[in-house]
């Protein structure tokens, strides 16, 4: 299974910031709890490499 791998799933997402001064990237699906913590920096090289894609797939779907 890959990224480009379709799957019939719902999932939740929640992004924000914690009292300890990380971004968390909170994922339940199924019944599973999957929290990842990162620091500002980390969380803001996350964000350029959604961006990334999100210009690429744009690009691929026209």
């Amino acid at each position: 299974m890959g990224i480009n791998t379709e799957r019939d799933m719902e999932a939740n997402l929640q992004i924000g910031p914690t009292d300890q001064g990380f971004v968390r990237i909170f994922i339940e699906a199924g019944g599973v709890e999957i929290p990842m913590d990162f620091e500002p920096e980390e969380a803001e090289e996350i964000a350029e490499e959604i961006r990334a894609a999100a210009e690429t797939a744009r690009k691929l779907s026209k």
